[in-house]
């Protein structure tokens, strides 16, 4: 009758140590565990050049959010950044000065939809170099001392497309038009008319804003264009879309528009 009872014993004393060692093992385990710790994510922001010294200044800002996040630019004309995603540029979200080029992106299906907002708005301006006195409104473009006006590529520059409705809609542009030189982006318009290559350019205010080698003559009337929306969406082909998406909604956050807005930007609510 003993020999069972010991043999009983035997096994519950090898089952408690089996248990225990169980139990220790599995406590040294999490307890060795690292913490989760989320991955360095990389976007890049295909963003119209207008917007670069606003974006430039948002960068830090949202780096103290989510220091695992690193944000590069590629700036450019919207037009030329559409091409770009279509080739296949690798890109994570696509800022546009216009809507027109974002449709096109989202007929082929290239940007999520439900992630397409539209974010900011501006204005056009007429703008000369400081020391010209020459001209005060747009209509003076025709004079005949005036040889060199400075626009956007209507093509591909949206600050070009909107320059062309301008001069349509006040009957000037076959006046014009041989006098018109044709930059690739907003800051080329910019710059031919700081270093006096041209007598006069058509800019947005916010890039009109950033120099003091200019100075503002005239402010188109907003009738005499279509309405200049900057939509934002995040493309399809983004490696890192949850980031992506989290960089979009911090750039309708108040710390954002509030820098947009020192750069002469209107915001959309």
């Amino acid at each position: 009758m003993l020999f069972p009872v010991k043999r009983r014993r035997i096994f519950s004393f090898i089952a408690w140590i089996v248990a225990t060692v169980i139990i220790l093992a599995v406590g040294v385990s999490c307890n060795n565990q690292s913490p989760v710790v989320q991955a360095n994510a990389n976007l890049l922001v295909s963003a119209a050049a207008s917007l670069k010294d606003a974006l430039e200044e948002i960068k830090p800002l949202y780096r103290q959010t989510k220091s695992n996040v690193n944000v590069a630019y590629n700036f450019g004309a919207s037009g030329a950044l559409q091409q770009q995603i279509e080739n296949g540029a690798p890109a994570d979200i696509f800022v546009s000065a216009a809507q027109k080029q974002m449709d096109a992106l989202e007929l082929k299906n290239l940007i999520l939809k439900d992630t397409r907002r539209n974010l900011l708005t501006n204005r056009l301006v007429l703008i000369v170099p400081n020391n010209s006195s020459r001209i005060t409104d747009f209509t003076q473009l025709t004079g005949s001392t005036v040889k060199k006006i400075a626009i956007g590529e209507p093509k591909s520059v949206p600050v070009g497309q909107y320059t062309e409705e301008v001069f349509t809609n006040l009957g000037i542009l076959e006046q014009v038009r041989p006098k018109l030189v044709l930059g690739n982006n907003v800051r080329q318009v910019l710059a031919a008319v700081e270093s006096g290559n041209a007598d006069a350019g058509v800019v947005y205010t916010t890039d009109a804003k950033t120099s003091n080698k200019v100075k503002v003559v005239a402010t188109a009337a907003e009738n005499l264009h279509s309405k200049i929306i900057y939509p934002v969406a995040v493309l399809t082909n983004s490696k890192n879309a949850s980031a992506a998406r989290e960089y979009v909604e911090f750039l309708s956050n108040n710390q954002a528009k509030t820098v947009f807005e020192k750069y002469g930007f209107g915001t959309v609510r």
